[in-house]
């Protein structure tokens, strides 16, 4: 584990990686945000024969508040939509790791006001893991 990978908040979760975004999915969908995909990177390591502890990425998001981001910073839809990675390290603990907003904002040159529309997002990432 990289805790000090630049602009990755990561924060430990209670629950297992399936379970912390089968939480989140279900938060992001009461709020009206958009799943655009879940990824899961351990299954796609068990079929070309290797092996990884869970790992799963959930891609998501809301054009409303997204494409005011893109259209100040194009470069920045290399980043959007939003993502979380729930994560188990080699000691069975569970992790949840998401993009800080403040650091995108500096990434691509946009200010804090443009970044603020990700506040509520990032707010259920981190109920996802209590």
């Amino acid at each position: 584990m990289n805790p000090a990978a630049e602009g990755i908040v990561t924060r430990p979760s209670q629950h297992p990686v399936g379970q912390t975004l089968d939480r989140l999915e279900e938060s992001l969908r009461a709020h009206g945000v958009t799943i655009f995909a879940r990824l899961d990177h351990a299954a796609g390591a068990t079929g070309v024969g290797l092996t990884m502890p869970p790992s799963e990425l959930l891609i998501f998001g809301n054009p409303r508040g997204g494409t005011p981001i893109m259209r100040a910073a194009p470069i920045s839809a290399i980043d959007l939509p939003f993502k979380a990675l729930a994560w188990q390290d080699d000691a069975g603990a569970t992790w949840l790791s998401y993009n800080e907003p403040h650091y995108l904002a500096q990434r691509f040159g946009l200010t804090d006001a443009d970044v603020a529309p990700l506040a509520p997002l990032v707010a259920l990432i981190e109920q996802a893991a209590r």
